[in-house]
């Protein structure tokens, strides 16, 4: 199927702009790339990939969206309203906590169960079909065993893999990559939250032979994700005709954040976000910014960043919300 026209849903280009008092702390030129003011559904990244994937979901006569992921996925919260917008029934199959069972199922800092993206999910008309928690590859299984009831029943159902990461949302970001090289292109890194790949694999794929490093900061405790990166890069040869021919070891994907896992909101990372706030009055996320912002810390205090540097807040800030108020105040709030 060709690339399909995508749909209105976010306001481009996002701005660019200094962090003058962080840059003065860490000693670098530090920039901040603002997904979470993309305008839609509460902002956030997410919405790029989607002006593609329901672009799709509608030129294949789709009357279903299935997908899955956390119950605090901001993902989950920006379809439920592209759903909404073109009329598309909304199915998300959830757990709270998901985890990869290789390296066991966290049990502290846990987001409430409640409020957040949870709230909004409810508000969007989505539906949510809650799991107990379990692994990634049980959601998966649920997932795929809710569209094929839905299939029975005679809905038109199109699938979304969680996080909206196929080469399709993957292309939406390097669309995204490139929007910030035409606002400026002399970073020598762009520094983001890496989770599902595609937003990793389009910044990658945009900024390509250039001299600046890509940088992901991974939410997940998972060395395969090198994997699908490269799938996610060969996909998006695939639609262009082209041959990046983007491999593993192409990939800077760091671990210094990942903690006990997706979606912990431990201390190190509240405390990022609090330190971006009260010096920059800007708000990041528990589950990704906020990661993606302390392994930027990390990285800078060990003096592994260059000089001048791009931090891309993917939005997300619904999920402070669902923070509990004795993690907040562990941190210092």
């Amino acid at each position: 199927m060709p690339i399909p026209q995508p749909v209105p849903l976010v306001c481009k280009p996002t701005p660019l702009h200094p962090l003058p008092r962080l840059s003065a702390m860490l000693g670098l030129d530090l920039w901040i790339k603002r997904d979470d003011l993309t305008g839609f559904a509460l902002g956030g990244n997410k919405g790029r990939k989607l002006e593609y994937l329901i672009a799709e979901a509608l030129a294949v006569g789709a009357d279903t969206v299935v997908s899955c992921g956390a119950a605090q996925s901001n993902f989950l919260r920006q379809l439920g309203a592209a759903c909404a917008v073109h009329g598309l029934r909304c199915v998300a199959v959830a757990m709270h906590l998901p985890f990869e069972p290789e390296y066991g199922q966290p049990t502290d800092g846990r987001l409430a169960e409640n409020g957040g993206n949870v709230l909004l999910d409810r508000l969007l008309g989505v539906e949510l079909r809650l799991l107990p928690d379990g692994p990634w590859e049980r959601l998966f299984e649920e997932m795929e065993r809710e569209a094929r009831r839905l299939e029975a029943e005679g809905r038109r159902v199109y699938r979304i893999p969680v996080g909206g990461s196929s080469p399709l949302g993957a292309l939406a970001f390097r669309e995204a990559g490139l929007e910030a090289r035409a606002q400026d292109d002399g970073f020598q890194a762009v520094v983001f939250a890496s989770s599902s790949g595609s937003t990793h694999a389009g910044l990658a794929h945009a900024y390509a032979g250039s001299r600046t490093r890509v940088i992901g900061v991974s939410c997940d405790p998972e060395p395969d994700l090198f994997d699908t990166l490269e799938e996610l890069c060969a996909g998006q040869d695939a639609l262009l005709g082209a041959s990046v021919g983007l491999r593993r070891e192409d990939f800077e994907l760091r671990f210094e954040a990942v903690g006990a896992g997706y979606g912990v909101a431990e201390t190190p990372v509240l405390e990022a976000i609090l330190l971006m706030a009260r010096r920059e009055g800007v708000f990041l996320d528990p589950v990704y910014s906020g990661k993606a912002f302390a392994g930027l810390l990390a990285l800078a205090e060990a003096r592994e960043l260059p000089q001048r540097v791009l931090f891309w807040h993917t939005g997300g800030v619904p999920t402070l919300m669902a923070v509990p108020e004795e993690a907040w105040k562990a941190a210092g709030a």
